[in-house]
């Protein structure tokens, strides 16, 4: 029932624009517009925006909290600034990912995490469960809205509406207390599509102003169809999929979000050992070399007929047609042009590892 749905600050644009929405995460989201493949194109070729309020912020502050959070993440919290953003994980003991996550230092000792929808309750109560820090944890997510302007023509778009200049913001930079015509914005060079753009945090109450300001620059509306196909081109992993309570970083090649060489963190043990002496498994990018599409928990197995793996992540490329997808396989089977099969509906359809990501831009 959509009805009890959480809503973002668009729900009732959503049902005026007559966009297909469906339950993601226990959210009502819209999955597309117009089409999948139109929405893609828009983002490949020129602008998409998607809104992407569903996402959680969970506010660090405190006098610790630089200590705390860089015993409860992976990555190395020191290495922040007030304009350079963070990708990281929550890790439980056995090195497995609770979340992956964005970290933004707003100020001294004064933190945001910006987590996955479907984890934000999980999030705050495994932070708030870490004792021995002077850190005030707050899940602060339904006083934020947020945007991503994503394509070869955001960075025009945005600049129109911005007076700091961001011809040179690069990745993972950001600005804060940015004004959108009145609106004040952490403006963030981020996004999950490959492309150039930028993540947009504002008040709820903003999101439907920002977002109806940059549909009449031209930006394509955009649903949750094509952000997956265009995070799956750009070999971004998604939790719940790629990426999971049982699968590691280090097998998801997402060590370097790992740093080993700083103090005693959740679950450093595991993964020191990992990218130390190897994990046992590895995710590999692939496609499909016959008919199908191969789609998540499909069997992955090796020519003699064994067990090798499965799949985390599967799709057809809207562009160029082809059968994609990330498989989470045993590591000493792993191999680059190596062939496979992938168990489709019964059916065994060869696929070879190919070189990640799927799309450059």
């Amino acid at each position: 029932m959509m009805s009890e749905l959480k809503k973002t600050p668009l729900y009732d644009y959503y049902q005026e624009s007559g966009a297909k929405v469906i339950d993601f995460s226990g959210w009502a989201l819209p999955v597309q517009f117009s089409s999948i493949k139109e929405e893609h194109r828009a983002v490949r070729e020129a602008t998409g925006m998607f809104e992407v309020s569903h996402m959680g912020e969970i506010r660090v502050s405190g006098k610790e909290s630089v200590e705390f959070l860089n015993y409860a993440l992976t990555n190395d919290v020191t290495k922040l600034t007030d304009v350079r953003a963070q990708y990281t994980m929550l890790c439980n003991d056995r090195g497995g990912v609770i979340d992956d996550l964005v970290i933004y230092k707003l100020d001294e000792n004064d933190y945001l995490l910006v987590v996955n929808a479907g984890n934000t309750d999980t999030d705050y109560d495994v932070l708030k469960a870490i004792g021995g820090f002077d850190a005030t944890v707050e899940n602060i997510s339904s006083e934020y809205g947020q945007l991503a302007v994503q394509g070869p023509g955001a960075r025009a778009l945005v600049q129109k509406h911005v007076e700091e200049d961001i011809s040179e913001m690069k990745m993972f930079r950001f600005k804060k207390d940015v004004d959108i015509e009145g609106s004040k914005v952490i403006l963030s060079q981020t996004g999950y599509t490959g492309e150039d753009g930028f993540e947009i945090y504002c008040a709820a109450e903003d999101t439907l102003k920002l977002w109806k300001l940059f549909l009449d620059g031209g930006a394509e509306p955009c649903g949750l169809g094509s952000r997956d196909t265009l995070r799956l081109e750009a070999g971004l992993p998604l939790h719940g999929q790629d990426l999971a309570e049982d699968i590691t970083p280090v097998e998801a090649n997402m060590g370097f979000a790992v740093k080993t060489e700083k103090d005693d963190f959740v679950g450093k043990e595991v993964l020191k050992e990992q990218k130390e002496d190897g994990a046992p498994r590895k995710l590999g990018g692939f496609e499909l070399l016959e008919r199908g599409i191969a789609r998540t928990d499909y069997e992955v197995k090796d020519l003699e007929g064994n067990k090798v793996g499965y799949v985390t992540s599967g799709t057809q490329s809207p562009l160029t047609k082809r059968s994609i997808g990330l498989a989470l396989v045993n590591a000493d089977f792993y191999e680059l042009d190596k062939e496979f099969n992938v168990i489709v509906r019964n059916k065994e359809v060869k696929a070879k590892f190919v070189k990640m990501p799927f799309h450059k831009n």
